[in-house]
């Protein structure tokens, strides 16, 4: 839960934060909105990506790939434990996914009913 707060209330703090600034800079409400969208949706991406590729070798999931199965286990050691720690990395895997698409879609609307400023 740590780890998905952490990351989700980061990537919707860029966002805002981008969307306050092109506000600032004399651009409409929801110009803005979509501008900002575009602009943070790269770096909103590359980190939901950069920790789940991070996560990966914790789910066994790449025990399973021919060929570079066995050298995995053998360079990560992910057999030992491998149990325990898989629930975790899946669970948070899932809520990376999922939280981005609820980032880049839910706070843009809540921002823009939340805003009455003209």
């Amino acid at each position: 839960m740590i780890i998905l707060a952490g990351i989700v209330v980061n990537n919707a703090i860029v966002l805002i934060d981008c969307i306050n600034q092109l506000r600032r800079s004399g651009m409409a409400k929801m110009d803005a909105i979509a501008r900002a969208g575009q602009l943070r949706l790269r770096p909103i991406f590359m980190t939901t990506a950069t920790t789940v590729l991070g996560l990966l070798p914790l789910t066994g999931a790449l025990n399973h790939v021919p060929g570079i199965g066995p050298v995995f286990s053998e360079w990560f050691g992910v057999g030992e434990g491998l149990e325990i720690r898989a629930p975790m990395a899946i669970t948070v895997i899932a809520g990376l996914v999922s939280s981005t698409c609820l980032t880049l879609i839910v706070i843009p609307v809540v921002y823009s009913f939340s805003d009455r400023r003209q």
